[in-house]
C-alpha cells in the first residue's frame, strides 16, 4: 500500500512480467513494472536478460524499454 498527500491511499500491485522482445527471439527480458511516460518508455526494476536457447540469465538491475521493441507481454512464471 502507498500513501498520496493528505491521507490519501493508493492501490499499488506489483508483478512480475515477461517481454518477448522484437527481432530478438532468443532473448527475453523479465522484471517488475515500475512505470511509463509519455514518449512510451517502460521502466522495470529487478529486470534480468533471459537468453532461451542456454537458459543463462544475466542480470540488469533497473532499466528503462522502449516499447516499439515489445512484442508481448506476459506475466511471469515462478
Amino acid at each position: 500500500m502507498a500513501y498520496r498527500g493528505q491521507g490519501q491511499k493508493v492501490q499499488v500491485m506489483v508483478s512480475r512480467i515477461q517481454v518477448w522482445l522484437y527481432e530478438q527471439v532468443n532473448m527475453r527480458i523479465e522484471g517488475c513494472i515500475v512505470g511509463f511516460d509519455e514518449y512510451m518508455k517502460r521502466r522495470d526494476d529487478d529486470a534480468e536478460e533471459i537468453h532461451s536457447k542456454t537458459k543463462s540469465r544475466k542480470q540488469l538491475g533497473r532499466i528503462m524499454l522502449k516499447e516499439d521493441n515489445s512484442t508481448l507481454l506476459q506475466n511471469a512464471s515462478n
